[in-house]
């Protein structure tokens, strides 16, 4: 009987065993997983900040292709694992309330929000130049922030 019953309590032991080192299969598996963002036009700076935040706790790869990624989709070039496609065009212009302007503290803040999620090179020309536009897009190629250190996506949307 106490023979039976320390059969199951090992049977029990080895299945969590098991069981555990599947889950840190499978947590190791989404660590690998990729977000691949296309054709995204932005939202709020304030919600893609935190979400880029989760994503890098996360250790997922940030994928940036697709023809567009314009206003706050750019600011995925602040995580971690981040590439760009060459074509991709990258859409950048100053925060704003659905086009108008913020008052001066907010500007400066959202302004230093959106920067510190790009390098340095592209973070000066945007603090300098691009955040002070409201309407429409300064158009950058993914060629061009991979010239400025981006990395390259591989050809493969999965690599």
């Amino acid at each position: 009987m106490i023979v039976d019953r320390m059969r199951g309590v090992f049977a029990c032991a080895i299945g969590l065993t098991m069981a555990l080192g599947a889950a840190g299969s499978v947590a190791s598996a989404q660590s690998q997983a990729a977000l691949i963002v296309q054709n995204d036009r932005g939202g709020l700076i304030g919600a893609r900040a935190r979400e880029i935040s989760d994503l890098n706790a996360r250790d997922i790869q940030v994928q940036l292709r697709g023809r567009i990624c314009y206003s706050s989709c750019t600011m995925y070039l602040g995580a971690e694992q981040v590439c760009v496609d060459p074509e991709t065009i990258f859409g950048f212009h100053g925060p704003s309330q659905r086009g108008r302007a913020l008052p001066p503290d907010r500007f400066e803040h959202w302004s230093a929000v959106m920067a510190g999620h790009y390098n340095a090179p592209l973070r000066d020309w945007f603090l300098s130049e691009a955040r002070h536009r409201i309407s429409g897009y300064y158009r950058i190629s993914g060629a061009s922030l991979i010239a400025l250190g981006y990395q390259a996506c591989s050809g493969n949307p999965d690599g």
